[in-house]
């Protein structure tokens, strides 16, 4: 599917001549102070890695955490539909971060 239709909400085609769309605005991005994020490490694909999981609000800033925490760590990683996957053995380091930038983790 493209990119075009993605967020459409199942809707494919009208037959109303005056059919307007609406997209939909993304979420505000909650404070993070009162966000709970679940740490976790994980083993994918054989190789480690640390899960943060739960994060509630705009693409941009959950691209915007994991790139803050990738060059913390000095590590790989990825983000996609509201997970950030951080590469390594570096749980404290990502808790540590996390805490200091005022979110509340469990896990």
């Amino acid at each position: 599917m493209s990119n075009k239709n993605k967020n459409r909400n199942g809707i494919v085609y009208s037959t109303n001549p005056d059919f307007q769309f609406d997209k939909q605005e993304e979420d505000e991005t909650p404070d993070s102070s009162e966000q709970c994020l679940y740490v976790r490490r994980e083993v994918r694909n054989g190789k480690p890695c640390v899960a943060i999981k739960e994060f509630k609000g705009k693409a941009s800033d959950l691209k915007e955490l994991e790139r803050k925490l990738k060059a913390h760590c000095g590590t790989g990683g990825t983000a996609k539909e509201g997970e950030i996957l951080i590469q390594g053995e570096v749980l404290d380091k990502v808790r540590a971060l996390l805490q200091k930038l005022g979110f509340k983790t469990k896990g």
